[in-house]
Parts: C-alpha cells; sequence; structure tokens
C-alpha cells in the first residue's frame, strides 16, 4: 500500500513537488488554506491559479481541511511562505504526534525575531524528526519532470535519508545532509543576493557587473553563514552556490524579476505587484541587515539592497557607494 504524505501548502512549489511525490507512487494529501481555491484544484485537476498546465494525478487530493491533511499522513511537508511559518505551526500542534516526520521547503527567516525556520519549529512543536529541503529547483522545471538536484537536512541522518528517499527518481536526485543550519541559510541568502543582480540588469548593467556581484554576494554569504554555524561545504553546495546561481541568472526567479523591476524604476509595491506571488527576498534582506549588525558583520552588498529597500535609497547611489569602498585583497 503507497504511504501518504501532507503536502501543506498549495502554491507553485507545493503543487510541483505533490506532482514529483504522485511519480514516486506516494498518495498525496495537498493542503491548501484557501478553500475555495482548493475547490478549484479538486474539480479541474490543475493549479490554474500557480501552476497551470500540468494535470494533478489521482493520487493527489487537494483537500482544505489541515486535520484531514495530516491524520493519517505519517510525512509532512511544509511549502508556505516563511511569513506564514509559525501560524501554521500554533495550527499543527494539536495534531502532530512524535510518530510523524516534518520537513520544510520553506525559504526564509521569521521577520520578526530573525530566527531561522528550524528555531521556530523548536518552540513550537514536540517533534523527533524534522528538516528542511532546500537547492536550485524552479517548479514549472520539476512539475515537467525535467532533472534536478536538491539537498535534505535532518536532524539526524537516519531523517535526511528517508525523507530524500520519498523525493528521488524520475531525473529528481535527493542528496542528505545533517547541516540544517546551512541549508536554511543558503536558501534564505540567495534571494537578496538575486534582488541585487536583478537590480543591477534593471539597471543596464552587464554580464560582468552580474559575475561580480554573484561572487562578492558568496563570499558575504559564506562570511555570515560560517558565523551563524553553517559549513563552508554546504554553502558551496545545491543549497547555497546552486541555488545563487539559479534565482541570480533566469527570470523564473520571483526574487530576480522582482529586482529587475526596482531597477527599471518601479517602487516596490508595484514590483510585488508584478511579480504576482511573494517575494522571500524582500523580507529576508531586514532580517538579515539586522543580523548581521548584531554580530558586528560588514556585508556592503547585502547592506545595500536593504537600503534601497526599506530607506528609498537610489539604486544608482547605491552602486556608486559600493564602487566607492576601499579595495583590498580579495
Amino acid at each position: 500500500m503507497a504511504e501518504t504524505i501532507a503536502v501543506l501548502g498549495a502554491g507553485s512549489w507545493g503543487t510541483a513537488l505533490a506532482i514529483q511525490l504522485a511519480r514516486n507512487r506516494m498518495q498525496v494529501k495537498l493542503w491548501g488554506y484557501d478553500a475555495e481555491h482548493v475547490s478549484r484544484l479538486r474539480a479541474l485537476r490543475e493549479n490554474t491559479d500557480y501552476l497551470p498546465g500540468f494535470t494533478l494525478a489521482d493520487s493527489i487530493e487537494p483537500v482544505a481541511s489541515l486535520d484531514a491533511a495530516v491524520e493519517q499522513a505519517p510525512y509532512l511537508l511544509i511549502v508556505i511562505p516563511s511569513k506564514d511559518f509559525r501560524d501554521l505551526l500554533q495550527q499543527l500542534k494539536p495534531l502532530v504526534d512524535d510518530d510523524k516526520m516534518l520537513f520544510w521547503a520553506s525559504k526564509g527567516f521569521e521577520i520578526e525575531t530573525g530566527k531561522l525556520l528550524h528555531e521556530v519549529v523548536a518552540e513550537e512543536l514536540r517533534i523527533r524528526r524534522y528538516g528542511v529541503v532546500s537547492g536550485p529547483t524552479f517548479a514549472t522545471e520539476v512539475a515537467r519532470g525535467m532533472p534536478a538536484a536538491i539537498a535534505c537536512a535532518g536532524n539526524d541522518p537516519q531523517s535526511s535519508e528517508t525523507f530524500a528517499a520519498l523525493l528521488r527518481g524520475h531525473h529528481f536526485r535527493a542528496y542528505t545532509s545533517n547541516d540544517i543550519v546551512g541549508v536554511e541559510l543558503g536558501g534564505a541568502l540567495k534571494n537578496v543576493l538575486a534582488i541585487a543582480v536583478g537590480i543591477s540588469d534593471g539597471l543596464g548593467f552587464g554580464a560582468n557587473t552580474r559575475a561580480a556581484l554573484m561572487t562578492r554576494g558568496l563570499s558575504e554569504i559564506m562570511h555570515l553563514g560560517t558565523r551563524l554555524g553553517a559549513r563552508r561545504e554546504t554553502l558551496m553546495g545545491l543549497a547555497g552556490l546552486g541555488d545563487i546561481i539559479l534565482t541570480c541568472t533566469d527570470d523564473q526567479s520571483r526574487n530576480r524579476r522582482f529586482g529587475l523591476a526596482i531597477g527599471k524604476g518601479k517602487s516596490i509595491p508595484q514590483a510585488e505587484i508584478e511579480v504576482g506571488q511573494t517575494v522571500e527576498g524582500l523580507r529576508a534582506a531586514r532580517a538579515i541587515y539586522h543580523k548581521s549588525k548584531q554580530l558586528g558583520l560588514e556585508l556592503p552588498i547585502i547592506d545595500e539592497v536593504y537600503h534601497v529597500l526599506y530607506d528609498d535609497k537610489n539604486p544608482h547611489d547605491a552602486v556608486r557607494d559600493l564602487e566607492s569602498r576601499p579595495q583590498g585583497q580579495e
């Protein structure tokens, strides 16, 4: 009998992961908070709002009841914006026991506290097996079954391997890690860098500038990440460098498109409307900026993104200030 997994979040990425899990002969409960959206999923067998063009397999059951989603599912995968993460955990608290395994594919920080999502899990749930899924993946390409690879970082090796095994197959590779902090940080920090690169491209700068921003931005990510407990090899892997390459160079990236709009003169609200979905890097920039200041770190590119987004700094002035910084050894 096929095992059941609850995918909590019926946006583009949640739907794509549900499709991948269904390919692997899993029974999938695809939960969405919006009952009308779930009703359309059930009727049309397609996520016309967020991932059009892909028929949901019979083994994917859209549900609007959180209780119905998790009751018979030993595995849970949260795929919602990080700003809603704690609220969902609080709803799950009376529904989750220690027999379940919880992973999340949400990327970012809790904005109000600056905490990583595994810290929020530890505060809200008494659960023994948990972890994070992250890597260079666009929802549309995963839904199409195109080759891709991610990292699964659990709180113990068996959890990492168990959850990775659920996802593996049909051109989809899932590597394991025990560096939850590194995988979480890579997934969050790259979004801010993608906004920086998008702004640069929106201003009309070229490939040289893009490469410089990505390289120096990676250095900043390594600097902050290692201070927070991440391993350098994790940040150079799929969840770090791999995701940086993806989100900084392809217009499927919401964060890159958001930056492009800012670089072309759009306001932040206008840019958000143009993207049409959650831009994690917008909120992560604030959390990262304040976290770096608490640690006494200087992160020039990330700092300038913050000033553009939150201090109404002109992007041209941000470029000028980056260019005028003292130069030294790499």
